[in-house]
């Protein structure tokens, strides 16, 4: 009976997810809307993307003819799981990483924690920290070009790499469900390239991409409702 009851629990929490992702789907819409009216209001994005890009290409080439860097992955993999775990106050009771696989065990738990690696590129946010830091005190926008071809580097191994994982089945996702896990890595990935494209932009900013975001997703919201 406790067993029924807890199957029973699980399986209304998946349809509650699966709905909410649903739900979710016009945020998604509305931030591939806001990164497209960013890249085309942004002026200095015409340097600074072909550098980003430039970045995506030599990575794939790298993917494509080099040995794929597994363990280097697997590390940042884990380490998102402990660091949005320490986010929500979870403390940190193991780590295994090799080239086959890894796993964590944290003291708090999830959806956020077990997607996190999914749509959060831990090494380009690692180079975002690194040059955020290093412009604050040394003033780095002469090195901006270079940034980008870093950020387009480690987004690509990101994206590139997490399309590797998901070839083979992943707890993380089928314990969330998929339309809802596929719905918050798609938002993530694309709220955080929002981030890193308008970080350093002088002409378009962090608080301008998430409010043309937000106007967006609920003028698409207003309209579907229109249609009932």
């Amino acid at each position: 009976m406790i067993q029924f009851i807890y199957h029973m629990g699980h399986a209304l929490v998946k349809i509650f997810k699966m709905i909410a992702g649903i739900l979710l789907l016009p945020f998604c819409v509305g931030a591939v809307i806001a990164l497209y009216r960013v890249l085309i209001e942004n002026g200095s994005i015409k340097v600074t993307s072909l550098v980003f890009f430039a970045g995506i290409v030599i990575w794939t080439l790298v993917y494509i003819f080099l040995p794929t860097p597994r363990l280097i992955y697997v590390f940042g993999h884990e380490m998102t799981h402990t660091i949005w775990s320490w986010f929500f106050g979870g403390k940190l009771k193991g780590m295994k990483v090799s080239a086959l696989g890894g796993q964590v065990l944290t003291t708090k738990s999830n959806f956020i924690t077990s997607l996190a690696p999914y749509f959060f590129p831990f090494y380009a946010v690692v180079i975002m920290t690194i040059f955020a830091i290093g412009n604050i005190f040394w003033d780095w926008s002469g090195y901006t070009s270079l940034f980008y071809f870093l950020i387009g580097l480690a987004y690509a191994f990101h994206i590139t790499l997490t399309f590797f994982a998901l070839k083979t089945k992943q707890t993380d996702i089928s314990d969330q469900g998929y339309v809802f896990s596929t719905v918050i890595i798609f938002l993530g990935n694309i709220l955080i390239l929002l981030v890193g494209i308008t970080l350093f932009s002088s002409d378009t900013g962090v608080f301008y991409a998430f409010d043309l975001w937000l106007k967006s997703s609920t003028g698409i919201i207003t309209s579907l409702l229109g249609y009932l």
